[in-house]
């Protein structure tokens, strides 16, 4: 054999080893995870705060439109349905009476609170947030975000969006869109 064989067969060995060495690496690393991710028995614990089911909603202070201060954790021990909205949001407007027959009608005897927190930021002004809840004749809490800071906290994307709050102030359902009478009544059933 040439040397120039030899050489060529050296290469190709060294080249076969370090992609052996990698593959096996490779392996080890992917079993290691595999033995991690599947074998695991751990329960994860819901954190202190937070917006997946079962976790305690993050707490906040606003004032309302009639100026009382509220605080989200003050209404523990009832059930709480926390609405984001805007008075220029159609769905908004589709899902406003429902809320207040069903706060009028059913919300005392079920043990419910409303708040129906205002996106102030992404509003048009306090005296059309004012005539949209004369208009609808509001009665729950409307709680003002005027800094925008609770909207971005409860990750209102797109409005309305509700938390249905269970009696120890955990999340239980999130809804995008608006919600009629029936399905406030199905949500708050089927929680404590």
């Amino acid at each position: 054999m040439s040397k120039k064989w030899i050489g060529l067969l050296v290469i190709a060995a060294m080249i076969s080893i370090v992609v052996a060495g990698i593959v096996k690496n490779n392996i080890e690393n992917t079993t290691e995870f595999d033995n991690i991710a599947l074998g695991s028995d751990v329960d994860f614990l819901a954190t202190k705060e937070g917006l997946a089911k079962g976790e305690v909603a993050p707490d906040f202070e606003l004032t309302t439109l009639d100026g009382k201060a509220v605080k989200l954790s003050d209404y523990q021990g009832k059930k709480v349905i926390l609405n984001f909205w805007a008075t220029w949001c159609p769905p908004c407007r589709a899902e406003m009476p429902h809320m207040q027959k069903y706060f009028e009608e059913q919300a005392g005897q079920e043990n419910v609170e409303i708040l129906a927190v205002n996106l102030t930021t992404e509003d048009r002004g306090l005296d059309k947030v004012e005539a949209f809840v004369s208009e609808y004749g509001l009665t729950f809490p409307i709680p003002m975000d005027k800094e925008g800071e609770i909207g971005s906290v409860y990750q209102t994307v797109t409005i309305p969006t509700s938390y249905i709050l269970d009696t120890d102030g955990r999340v239980q359902n999130k809804i995008v869109g608006p919600m009629n009478e029936t399905m406030i009544e199905e949500l708050i059933a089927n929680i404590d």
